[in-house]
């Protein structure tokens, strides 16, 4: 390995090209960028010992947002290296320190056997192991200096992470999904707006931070390493556009949740077909199978919200 370098590990057990993490490598110490879950705990740890280093190496294990396949890995990996302390967004990282509140949501939406099987245990982390990074704030690795920039849109407690000395920017969900299995004689870039903050506005905040940055790349969690950013972010763009336009017009609307949900899923599916055919994609019928949680997913998010905001405020 050379002094600097990061290495990506492949989390999730249900399918390769999901959700990946990073363990990033600077002389003699190193940090996990995302976490996944606690069943991708060994696959993170081997990624670290091929790299030639070990648990006590690790200094620091980042997350950029509290969402469980992002940090819900993050008590088990913190277990097991003993010398690591968890960087996070303030309001994730209290979610982390006490995750009760995280866990009985999700429950509450899968089953406890569900969530059992995607999640696996998701352990709270001891407060003095738990450092909440301010807005540009910095954190050192070995010779380098990484600083964090919030990016609100996908959810209110994200942020992402500068690597200036690898020229590129760890940016969880706030630079979209650009799965490598959809790549298919061209770019196919989406949006994750999934429950329960979308915010199309702070969305084209992030995106604009993000490309500000100048990096050469971005390091996606869903997936990977991606060039040519101008191009993903004008294809986000106008998937944030339409996708605040569905908000704005649920939120008139008086379906209920459920109604609602179902057919913003139709509006996605559709929007992801018209998409692909004006693309000129070869997408075929496991290309659809490829984006239908993100299309469950991101249909449950903008219904949440139009719900939320037609619901009254409460009382002073």
């Amino acid at each position: 390995m050379t002094a600097h370098a990061k290495v990506i590990v492949d989390c999730d057990s249900a399918g390769p090209g999901f959700t990946c993490a990073y363990v990033r490598v600077a002389g003699d110490e190193c940090a996990f960028i995302e976490t996944y879950t606690s069943h991708a705990r060994d696959r993170m740890l081997r990624a670290l010992a091929e790299s030639g280093r070990s648990v006590e190496d690790v200094r620091w294990v980042v997350v950029t947002h509290a969402h469980l396949d992002h940090a819900g890995g993050a008590g088990s990996l913190l277990a097991a290296c003993p010398r690591a302390t968890l960087l996070a967004h303030p309001r994730a990282a209290r979610h982390l320190i006490d995750p009760s509140k995280l866990v009985k949501s999700a429950t509450a939406v899968y089953g406890a056997q569900r969530f059992a099987e995607l999640y696996g245990t998701i352990e709270p982390i001891p407060a003095e192991r738990v450092r909440a990074l301010d807005d540009g704030a910095t954190f050192a690795l070995g010779g380098a200096t990484l600083r964090v920039h919030y990016t609100a849109g996908h959810a209110n407690h994200h942020f992402v992470v500068h690597d200036p000395e690898l020229d590129t920017v760890y940016t969880g969900d706030s630079f979209g999904l650009v799965y490598p299995a959809l790549q298919r004689g061209g770019l196919f870039a989406i949006p994750s707006t999934s429950p329960t903050n979308f915010d199309a506005q702070e969305a084209h905040k992030s995106v604009d931070r993000i490309l500000a940055l100048g990096t050469k790349t971005a390091c996606l969690t869903h997936y990977g390493e991606v060039s040519d950013l101008p191009a993903i972010a004008g294809q986000l763009r106008g998937w944030i556009d339409r996708a605040g336009a569905w908000v704005d017009a649920a939120a008139r609307s008086d379906e209920t949740l459920e109604a609602m949900t179902a057919r913003l899923a139709r509006a996605w599916r559709d929007a992801f077909a018209e998409a692909a055919r004006a693309l000129h994609l070869d997408f075929d019928a496991s290309s659809y199978r490829h984006l239908e949680m993100d299309t469950e997913l991101n249909a449950q998010g903008l219904a949440v919200v139009a719900d939320m905001r037609r619901s009254p405020p409460p009382r002073a």
